[in-house]
């Protein structure tokens, strides 16, 4: 299933499509070189375990499996966020084996320079980082959005009395978003000549775009907007499409859009976009959140 827009005033071009289909059977069935797409920026499920079927059962129905459901601050009910200190070591293979397969996937649909932003996590960064190199890309450094979560920082489960100045991991405070780089076709100035790509945009004629992103979770109404318990903030996700295409000019793919949140930053920067999303209940609101999360104002 497709949902797609053609233009959204006569002064842009901008179009974006959003469709319903798995990531990996897009990408395979991929129309052969030349390669139409520009940059890539997505939050893929880098736990694997949280979005089997299963858990999003338990998930939808707000109790048990591996997302942890906080309770209430100041009457507000915060997010569920998953916890990724359960994986296994089969479930970390499983991890490894699929962004194995996402890079050897993605990267012949990606234009020569092309950026990719990769969202990850501190405890998993290494399972998705190294299986992306090796499957040639170039890394190109990490970007932290600095945001306070709620992993970490607690006390030993069912022994928080006895051991009251223990604490079993760090507070996490910040997120790790890994940035690759198809490789160029020569030098970096004739990639950019050619392809468009190879490079990041500047945030100011004075500034370059930096590694590091002050981002608050996703709240008030963008919240309102789309219930994707991964939804990141417009705020943020508007500054990296803007920074992936140097010139503002190509397509953004996002593999694993869930409500489409990448997709409407695009749409709200004036760039094209391609969304892919195989959950039917996400691709739905999807559908009804992109629009509405685009035309939020200054985000």
């Amino acid at each position: 299933m497709r949902a797609q827009i053609g233009g959204t005033g006569a002064e842009t071009a901008t179009r974006y499509d959003f469709i319903r289909t798995d990531a990996f059977e897009w990408l395979a069935s991929a129309p052969p070189p030349p390669a139409s797409i520009h940059a890539v920026v997505t939050d893929p499920p880098y736990g694997l375990v949280e979005y089997t079927d299963a858990e999003q059962k338990k998930l939808r129905n707000g109790r048990g499996g591996v997302w942890r459901f906080p309770p209430s601050l100041d009457g507000h009910r915060r997010s569920p966020v998953p916890r990724f200190a359960t994986l296994g070591n089969g479930d970390r293979e499983r991890m490894r084996a699929f962004f194995s397969r996402f890079a050897r996937l993605l990267l012949p649909v990606l234009v020569p320079g092309a950026h990719a932003f990769v969202a990850t996590n501190p405890l998993v960064s290494h399972l998705v980082c190294g299986p992306m190199t090796e499957g040639g890309f170039e890394k190109r450094g990490e970007l932290i959005r600095v945001v306070h979560t709620l992993r970490g920082g607690d006390r030993p489960k069912n022994a928080h009395r006895e051991f009251a100045g223990v604490t079993v991991m760090p507070k996490s405070c910040f997120e790790p978003w890994g940035i690759f780089r198809k490789p160029c076709e020569g030098r970096v100035q004739d990639n950019l000549r050619k392809w468009r790509t190879g490079g990041l945009r500047r945030a100011s004629p004075g500034a370059p775009f930096k590694d590091m992103v002050f981002s608050s979770p996703a709240r008030g109404r963008e919240r309102g907007m789309s219930s994707h318990p991964s939804l990141k903030p417009q705020a943020f996700l508007r500054q990296l499409v803007r920074a992936s295409l140097p010139f503002g000019e190509g397509t953004i793919l996002d593999p694993f859009a869930g409500s489409g949140s990448t997709i409407a930053a695009a749409l709200a920067e004036s760039l094209s976009g391609i969304g892919l999303e195989r959950d039917e209940a996400y691709f739905a609101e999807g559908r009804k959140a992109i629009p509405l999360l685009a035309g939020l104002p200054g985000a």
